[in-house]
C-alpha cells in the first residue's frame, strides 16, 4: 500500500468545517485538496485526479448540487459525500442528483472516515454491489 490512501477533494465554504476536514482527512493519510466554494470546487474537479469529492450542498456561487450534477456527468467513476445542515429537502435533491452518500451536520467524524473507506473500497474492487 502506498503512502497516500486516495486523493480527496472537499468543497466547503465555512472556514471551521473545512479546516476540521482537511485535518482529519490527511491525519488518516488521504492527501488532501480544499475549495472554499462551488466555483473553486469546479476548478479543481477540471483539473482531476481525485478518487473521492466531499461537498456541502450549500455554497455561494455554485452549489454542491451543481457540484454533484457535474461530477456524475463528467466523473461517474468518483464517489461523492454530500454533507448538509439544511434537512430533508437538500438531502432529497442530492439523492436525486446520485449523490453517493448524504451526511447531515453535525455528523460523527468517525461514520464519516467509514464512509470514506467503503466508498473508495467499492471503487477499487470495480463495483457497487
Amino acid at each position: 500500500m502506498s503512502d497516500i490512501r486516495g486523493r480527496i477533494l472537499v468543497i466547503e465554504d465555512d472556514g471551521e468545517v473545512l479546516d476540521m476536514l482537511v485535518d482529519y482527512l490527511s491525519f488518516l493519510e488521504y492527501e488532501v485538496t480544499s475549495a472554499r466554494d462551488g466555483l473553486e470546487g469546479l476548478k479543481k474537479i477540471k483539473e482531476g485526479g481525485f478518487d473521492l469529492v466531499i461537498t456541502d450542498l450549500a455554497m455561494p456561487h455554485v452549489s454542491g448540487i451543481g457540484i454533484i450534477t457535474v461530477i456524475k456527468r463528467d466523473h461517474p467513476d468518483i464517489p461523492v459525500i454530500a454533507i448538509t445542515g439544511y434537512g430533508y429537502y437538500a438531502e432529497e435533491l442530492a439523492q436525486e442528483k446520485k449523490a453517493d452518500c448524504i451526511m447531515s451536520k453535525p455528523f460523527e467524524i468517525n461514520d464519516l472516515k467509514e464512509t470514506i473507506e467503503k466508498l473508495l473500497e467499492d471503487k477499487s474492487s470495480g463495483d457497487r454491489g
